[in-house]
Order: structure tokens, then sequence, then C-alpha cells
């Protein structure tokens, strides 16, 4: 098979089976999803929907949390990891979008990250979560699985599975699709024991297939 007709066929399987994909992130507007992004990395959404609550209705805008030490925050974000630099981030983050934006959150990939605590993965899902552009975030999730499934080749970096991705799927569906492959790889697809006995993918995956035949070799 090859990758168009891979592309082709899972996407009709999460079109059917995941209609409604979206981030597990809780967020009411553009800066408090930012904030919550910054503070999952390396952490459970689970996590950081325990934490945002508290710290923003504390710091409820770029204003109030630009005007706080790094110091301040950590009480409301110490159960995360990283709550140090997250701190850190969070006060130059705010403050640096009211010095070249206006404390408005830009929706291009560039602008955002010139933000402190921004990189490449996180400006796509705020580009794409809630600007709706053809950004595809990469995290450890659509690394794996799209390597795993064989929508990627020989990737070595986020990027390279960046680039592959849009390559292949339809500019429009690139949002949601970020959404399937983090979700499918939260809860079927995992690190260590991925559950290919739920998986309505086996009949095309590239891993499932290898791992079959080396356990009948």
């Amino acid at each position: 098979m090859n990758r168009k007709a891979l592309f082709e066929k899972v996407i009709a399987f999460f079109k059917e089976n995941m209609p409604v994909a979206e981030t597990e992130l809780h967020y009411t507007n553009p800066f408090h999803l930012l904030v919550a992004v910054i503070l999952s990395a390396q952490c459970t959404d689970k996590r950081v929907n325990q934490i945002t609550p508290g710290l923003l209705e504390r710091y409820p805008d770029p204003q109030k949390m630009a005007g706080a030490t790094p110091e301040d925050l950590l009480p409301y974000i110490g159960s995360c990891s990283y709550p140090n630099n997250k701190a850190r981030h969070l006060v130059g983050m705010s403050q640096k979008l009211l010095e070249l934006f206006d404390g408005e959150v830009p929706s291009g990939v560039e602008d955002l990250q010139k933000l402190p605590g921004v990189g490449r993965k996180t400006a796509n899902v705020i580009a794409s979560v809630v600007f709706r552009k053809p950004a595809m975030a990469v995290d450890t999730h659509v690394f794996r699985v799209a390597a795993r499934i064989g929508l990627t080749v020989n990737s070595k970096t986020p990027l390279e599975t960046e680039r592959q991705l849009v390559e292949y799927l339809p500019e429009e569906l690139i949002p949601t699709a970020h959404h399937w492959l983090i979700l499918h790889g939260r809860y079927i697809c995992k690190a260590r024991k991925p559950a290919c006995e739920q998986c309505g993918l086996t009949g095309v995956c590239a891993w499932y297939r290898k791992s079959t035949q080396n356990q009948q070799a």
C-alpha cells in the first residue's frame, strides 16, 4: 500500500470512529489555552486542568500575570513538572505578549514563537486549536503513532514528522488530525503497551504487521 492510500484509510477510520476530536485541556480564551499548553510540557492534561483554575482566577489575563514574579506563581503550579522554569516562562510570556502584541495572543506560528516558553509545538497547538490554522503540532504521541502506523518513514525529529504529515493530510483536516493522533496515542497506541486488541487500525499498521511477523517467526 502506498503512502497516499494509507493516509486515506487512516483518515476514513478516524472520521468514522472519532468524529469529534479536540484538546482535553480546559480553557475559556486564547490566553488561558496558551498558559495551559506551556504548563502541559511533560505533564498530563489532567494535572494541568487541576492547576489552571486557581492560577487563572488569580492571574486571569496577561496584564495581571505580567505584574507577578515567578515566585508568586509557584504556589499555584508547584505540582506540575519543572515548576520553576514554567513560572519564569509564564511571567516572561505575559510581559512579551504585552510588549509585542498589546496583550492579544497572535495567530501566526512565527509570532507565537517570539514568546518565552513557546516552541514550535506549542505555537502549532495555539494556531491550530484557537485559529484553526493548518498547523500540525507534534508531541510524543503524534511522533510515536505516526511512525508506528507508517504515516511517517524514518523520521528522526518532530519537524520531520510534521513535514511528512502535512504533505499527505488535506489542509482542512490538519487541526483535527493532530487530535486524532494524540488521543489514539494516549488511550490505545500507548508507548509501553499498545492496546492492539482494541485498535481498528491493525489492518494497515506497519508496527502491528511487523510485531505479528516477529511473533510467528
